[in-house]
C-alpha cells in the first residue's frame, strides 16, 4: 500500500497545480497522471529489481527475465499513454486487462513467499496477498476506469 502514495500525492499535487495555473481543478488530466507516474514507477521497478520479479512468474512460463522487462516495458507506455488524450481510452481498457494479468504473479508470489525488494522468499505469504495486494489491486483497476474512461 505503500506505493499507493506515489498516486495519491501525485493526484493532489497536479490538482493543486491545475488550480494555481489554470484556475480550475482538472481532476481528468490529475487523476491520469497520478496512475502514469505510478505505474512508469512500477515499470521502472522491473528493472531495478529483476531477481525478485522473475520469481513472481509463475514456473511453467519460460523467459521469465525477457517477460520482466518486457512487463516494465508495458507499464512504462501505459504511462505515457494515459497522458496521451488520444490513446487514453485504449490505453486504461488495455492497463485494466494487464493489471489482471498481473495479479496472477502477485498470486504465484504470495504462495511462494516472495520477497521482491530481496529476491529471495522471505516474503510475507499471503497474508500479504489478503490485506495490501487485493485491496490495491482493486483501486488501481477503479482508479484506470475511473479516470480513464468514465470521464474521458
Amino acid at each position: 500500500m505503500k506505493l499507493l502514495v506515489i498516486l495519491f500525492a501525485t493526484f493532489i499535487l497536479a490538482l493543486l497545480g491545475t488550480k494555481i495555473f489554470q484556475g480550475d481543478w482538472n481532476f481528468l488530466f490529475s487523476g491520469n497522471l497520478g496512475m502514469a507516474v505510478f505505474i512508469i514507477f512500477t515499470g521502472f521497478a522491473h528493472f531495478k529489481f529483476q531477481k525478485g520479479m522473475a520469481m513472481m512468474i509463475p514456473d511453467f512460463i519460460p523467459a521469465k527475465m525477457f517477460w520482466v522487462y518486457f512487463t516494465g516495458l508495458i507499464e512504462i507506455a501505459a504511462g505515457i499513454g494515459l497522458i496521451i488524450p488520444s490513446i487514453r481510452e485504449l490505453t486504461a481498457i488495455l492497463l485494466i486487462v494487464f493489471l489482471i494479468l498481473v495479479f496472477l504473479a502477485n498470486i504465484n508470489s504470495s504462495k511462494k513467499r516472495v520477497n521482491l525488494f530481496k529476491g529471495d522468499y522471505s516474503g510475507p505469504g499471503m497474508s500479504y496477498l489478503y490485506k495490501e495486494r487485493i485491496p490495491m489491486q482493486i483501486i488501481l483497476i477503479a482508479w484506470t476506469w475511473y479516470f480513464g474512461i468514465y470521464l474521458n
